[in-house]
């Protein structure tokens, strides 16, 4: 299993109480901390521009700003988006801007990409809100766009959703022959139809049961387009409370809902903690690896975390890396 680390960018209100001129320098300290830990093999962010459930003034750094940044001041590690939401950006656009990226970092951008959901965000920043077929049509026209510009340094397509005709990509990417695709998202009839077609790898639910279901629902679709199902790497995201014993799993949650209790209401702070309480990543070190263990087992292959003290406190990603990682890395 490989295994890639979110960085806090202030969208899951995971830098509050910083100032705003010093979070770069947060984010960029992290970054280079996992660069230096051989364990970890990527780094990500989050492709939002508002606080989330919540929208707030709180700072939500801008996900490609931060890939260039990001990629000038490591060295080693791998840097993702999970994910790009294709309709914030002009797809060919899109595509010039990770080529140039890839250059800035001697060839580790990932490119997570996917329809888009935080409705709220999408008329915010004047983009209406398309319903969910067009948002999914709109995905499998830009990464048709992306595998041309990155691989022949031109595209040109005239979709329903998107028109470029002849756009000149160059410098094309350092990676050949383009970046590596990660298709986001467990819509079963559309999203992992699209992921049979073009994804090196794939992101969807990280519960055993519904991470088995997605897998045979993927299958069936590479089936069906004649793609193979086995070179496709399957992720999952995992949000992480780990400590020693239980007592400091549960002083990891009880800081992360003092952090955040005065900027959600009672319902969105229960709903964030659905998110982690009873799932994979939360636990002592051996009740994750028995976890992850057992996903493995059933194809997971990439694992990316989200530690939600990081900024504050790393000794959670500390003793994951030195605990988790070694257990199942292949």
């Amino acid at each position: 299993m490989r295994f890639g680390v979110f960085i806090p960018q202030g969208w899951r209100f995971d830098l509050v109480g910083i100032e705003p001129d010093s979070q770069w320098s947060v984010m960029k300290s992290l970054a280079q901390q996992v660069d230096a830990e051989p364990g970890w093999e990527s780094v990500w962010v989050y492709d939002h521009f508002h606080t989330t459930p919540q929208p707030s003034d709180q700072a939500t750094h801008e996900a490609w700003t931060l890939m260039a940044g990001l990629g000038a001041v490591t060295d080693r590690v791998r840097l993702g988006q999970m994910c790009t939401c294709m309709g914030y950006r002009n797809p060919a656009y899109l595509a010039k801007v990770a080529a140039t990226c890839d250059h800035i970092s001697g060839g580790r951008i990932e490119m997570g990409i996917g329809g888009g959901w935080y409705e709220h965000e999408w008329k915010a920043y004047g983009y209406g809100f398309p319903r969910a077929g067009v948002r999914l049509g709109m995905l499998d026209e830009g990464v048709q766009i992306f595998k041309q510009a990155w691989e022949t340094g031109t595209a040109t397509l005239d979709g329903q959703y998107y028109q470029v005709d002849g756009a000149i990509v160059e410098p094309r990417p350092v990676q050949s022959p383009r970046i590596p695709l990660w298709i986001a998202g467990g819509g079963e009839k559309v999203t992992l139809k699209i992921a049979a077609k073009y994804a090196d790898y794939t992101n969807f639910a990280g519960t055993p049961d519904d991470f088995e279901h997605k897998s045979q629902v993927l299958a069936e679709h590479c089936r069906e387009v004649g793609t193979d199902f086995d070179a496709i790497t399957r992720s999952a995201n995992y949000n992480v409370f780990i400590g020693r014993d239980e007592d400091e799993v549960a002083e990891r949650r009880a800081a992360y809902i003092d952090r955040v209790k005065g900027y959600l209401s009672e319902e969105q702070l229960a709903g964030q903690l659905r998110a982690y309480d009873g799932m994979p990543g939360v636990g002592t070190p051996e009740q994750i690896v028995e976890n992850l263990r057992g996903l493995k087992a059933r194809g997971l292959g990439y694992a990316i975390t989200y530690f939600p003290e990081a900024a504050y406190d790393t000794s959670g990603m500390e003793l994951f890396a030195r605990e988790v990682i070694p257990a199942l890395q292949d």
